[in-house]
């Protein structure tokens, strides 16, 4: 069987492609995409995957405006930080889906629905009302997360989400500081903490930062179409971001 992955996080594409292995030695996976216009690019120029693994939430946007620029007719299993009042949205739809982080066993059972469905395909694979799907899922806004538990010492203290400045990795250590310098250790991994964080306060700068808007002091131009930032609090560690992220950073700020 052949996969196409449209995941924009590194780690999140490189589990799927591992778990994908590992439920069958002869899966193929033809490529890892992060973005609407490669993925329409690559879908308009390669014979259709047998199975595309596609993240709702890439890059440039929802994954759903694939579907309005090109004739998807692979079966698709979305991959999504969406909570359960999404559930229904796809249960109607025929979709199948998974909460992330994904994990095996989750995987593992979608396989196996999809090669049940495949009977009853006939070479064709149901029509996917992308319009319909989309509008269920703006109905409710997702949840996120409004507050850390956090260990200070012997205690535990509660962080709200505006007080974070920034979340970053430092020697495979998982620290999260406040508006205020003060940093506190974290058990999530930087790719469970985005998926909890509201997009439109938290960025992830790189696979060791993910930075609250507010935290962004200054913004210089760096070589070959990357910026540079200053944070506040400062962080001891020089913070690029990429010539490809650039462009969706510096919409992300100017919303």
């Amino acid at each position: 069987m052949n996969v196409l992955i449209v995941e924009d996080e590194n780690l999140a594409a490189e589990k799927l492609s591992q778990m994908l292995k590992r439920y069958d030695e002869g899966i193929q996976v033809l490529d890892n995409l992060t973005s609407i216009v490669d993925t329409v690019k690559w879908l308009k120029e390669n014979p259709a995957p047998d199975l595309i693994m596609m993240d709702i939430r890439i890059d440039d946007g929802l994954c759903f405006e694939i579907f309005h620029q090109v004739d998807v007719t692979s079966p698709v299993i979305f991959t999504t930080a969406y909570d359960q009042y999404a559930i229904k949205a796809f249960q109607v739809h025929s979709i199948d889906y998974l909460l992330k982080p994904v994990h095996y066993e989750k995987l593992e059972q979608s396989l196996d629905k999809l090669k049940k469905l495949q009977s009853s395909f006939k070479n064709e694979t149901p029509k996917l009302d992308v319009d319909q799907l989309l509008q269920a899922l703006e109905e409710k806004t997702p949840s996120y997360k409004s507050r850390f538990l956090v260990k200070a010492g012997t205690k535990i203290r509660s962080v709200k989400t505006e007080q974070i400045a920034y979340i970053y990795t430092d020697r495979k250590l998982n620290l999260l500081v406040t508006n205020t310098g003060d940093k506190y250790p974290l058990d999530q991994s930087l790719d469970e903490l985005i998926q909890v964080l509201d997009p439109a306060l938290f960025f992830r700068a790189n696979r060791q930062l993910i930075l609250h808007i507010d935290a962004v002091s200054e913004i210089h131009p760096y070589f070959k179409g990357r910026v540079k930032l200053e944070l506040t609090p400062p962080l001891n560690a020089e913070i690029i971001i990429s010539s490809e992220k650039t462009p969706t950073f510096k919409a992300w700020l100017d919303q």
